[in-house]
């Protein structure tokens, strides 16, 4: 009986195995927020003056990832205001922030609308806040005073006075000097 009890609590112990390491690869492969926010208004102020409003109705922040970022799935609302607080306001249906590039990647009916009244729309759109800049390869249509464009690709500052696209399409009005 004895022996018949040791044999199985030898068998027992042989037959476990450590799998440590598919836990740690099951739970790296899964992803949970460390935080999630809903109704977010966060405003972002230099100097004491107000140059950013973000609005979404919900965050969840995944910095607690290899590659840092945040999600908003259901969208958001940024307005951003100059040193005249004049407004632009910018809105998609989804966005993610990369933590370590700064990059913005907006996705979904995304929509800029300026101060002067013009209006950028596309699928997709990237914003590099630490350069000022806007770029997507899907199309987009922009129309203001002197545009009524459309084009497959788009490289521009955030005001526009410098940007490349690819073949565009569209009436462009210009003055003879």
């Amino acid at each position: 009986m004895m022996r018949s009890l040791l044999i199985l609590i030898l068998f027992t112990l042989l037959s476990c195995e450590n799998n440590f390491e598919s836990i740690q690869d099951i739970s790296l492969k899964r992803k949970f927020p460390s935080g999630i926010t809903k109704n977010l208004k966060l405003t972002y102020t230099d100097s004491a003056m107000v140059k950013a409003i973000l609005y979404s109705d919900l965050n969840l922040d995944y910095t607690n990832q290899l590659f840092p970022y945040s999600e908003f799935p259901e969208g958001i609302k940024l307005i951003l205001l100059d040193d005249d607080k004049q407004k632009t306001i910018i809105q998609s249906d989804y966005a993610i922030t990369y933590n370590q590039t700064k990059i913005v990647n907006m996705q979904g009916n995304v929509v800029i609308n300026g101060p002067d009244g013009s209006q950028l729309q596309t699928d997709q759109l990237y914003w590099d806040p630490e350069l000022e800049w806007l770029f997507t390869e899907k199309k987009f249509n922009f129309k203001n005073i002197d545009y009524d464009i459309s084009a497959s690709r788009l490289d521009a500052n955030k005001s526009f006075s410098l940007f490349n696209t690819g073949k565009l399409e569209g009436n462009v009005t210009f003055e003879d000097k």
